[in-house]
């Protein structure tokens, strides 16, 4: 089985208080009023720089962080916190628990779920899982201390798997690895949709770690989605000046490209967000804002069908803006 993930109008605030009396003084508008529908067995790659709510997003999706307005909707129902949505974290290191063998690591919510009855059965789905992820069946006797990063990875991958979820949120789950390593688990994960049907909300800061592994994405700014289109149409023709210059950060290979590029550099820091800027969110760093940007909040447009952008400046956009770079 796999499901299909919907989020309307999703808005996650925290509330920010002052003094020692811990008195309200407003609101971190975290995510921000976002629509997004991931379809059966595919991935939606989520990117943004660090601090623009994609993290905060994806705990949502997961129940970890409790939405202030919006829905979650899994199959046309509202989310419960249940095993059928598991998280593969950043950083593998701080995710396992340094005093448990890894496979009691992984025994752990087979029974707490009540997934397979008995030691002999609970001991066989160990060792089914770390098959899985590529890892031999003596690792269920050591400790995530005597694991590379990438090993650690594989476990945490097998942990998310433990609870035979149909959505998984991978937030950040390569990052903090090295590239050969990354490749590798982009492979497996990819392995492992297409054999388990699995549904995959892929949070990224690198549009060059999503080109491999996404079938849509989506890009957020200051808590909120800007642009939304298939891979291939949103790498070939990006009608935000944001997705443009991330793009534009990605580095090439070949070094002669590489000294003719122009790179596009965004202005400033960005915005608090318990004080968003008014009208389009990225207008105070954009390179082609104009007074319209300052004062209204940009409609949704449909560039090419599945492909939308929240920009009054799209159509126009190519004609201003260097091409964006083509990733290998």
């Amino acid at each position: 089985m796999n499901a299909r993930v919907e989020l309307r109008y999703l808005a996650v605030y925290f509330p920010q208080q002052t003094g020692l009396l811990s008195r309200s003084k407003g609101v971190i508008k975290a995510v921000d009023g976002v629509t997004l529908e991931i379809p059966r067995g595919q991935t939606l790659g989520l990117v943004g720089e660090s601090g623009c709510g994609k993290s905060t997003l994806g705990r949502a999706v997961v129940g970890l962080t409790p939405p202030t307005a919006g829905t979650i909707l899994i199959d046309g129902k509202p989310l419960t916190r249940n095993r059928r949505v598991q998280m593969i974290f950043q950083d593998p290191s701080a995710s396992l628990n340094p005093r448990m063998t890894i496979g009691a690591t992984l025994a752990e919510p087979v029974r707490l779920n009540g997934l397979r009855h008995g030691r002999v059965a609970v001991e066989a789905r160990v060792q089914e899982l770390l098959s899985l992820v590529g890892l031999p069946p003596t690792a269920a006797l050591r400790y995530p201390h005597e694991f590379s990063g990438g090993q650690r990875q594989r476990v945490g991958i097998a942990r998310a798997l433990a609870c035979e979820p149909e959505i998984i949120v991978c937030d950040e789950a390569v990052s903090a690895l090295d590239v050969s390593i990354q490749a590798q688990i982009v492979a497996l994960l990819e392995d492992l949709q297409a054999r388990l049907g699995l549904t995959y909300l892929f949070i990224a800061h690198d549009l060059g770690a999503l080109k491999h592994i996404s079938h849509q994405v989506a890009v957020m700014y200051l808590g909120k989605i800007v642009e939304v289109a298939p891979k291939e149409e949103l790498f070939a023709n990006p009608r935000h000046a944001y997705t443009r210059a991330l793009l534009s950060a990605i580095p090439v290979p070949d070094p002669v490209i590489e000294r003719q590029r122009r790179r596009i550099i965004l202005r400033g820091d960005l915005p608090s967000p318990a004080n968003p800027p008014q009208g389009c969110r990225f207008h105070t760093r954009c390179p082609v804002a104009i007074d319209r940007c300052r004062s209204e909040v940009p409609d949704w447009q449909e560039v090419t069908p599945g492909h939308r952008t929240a920009c009054w400046r799209a159509a126009d956009l190519p004609d201003l803006m260097p091409d964006p770079v083509t990733v290998p």
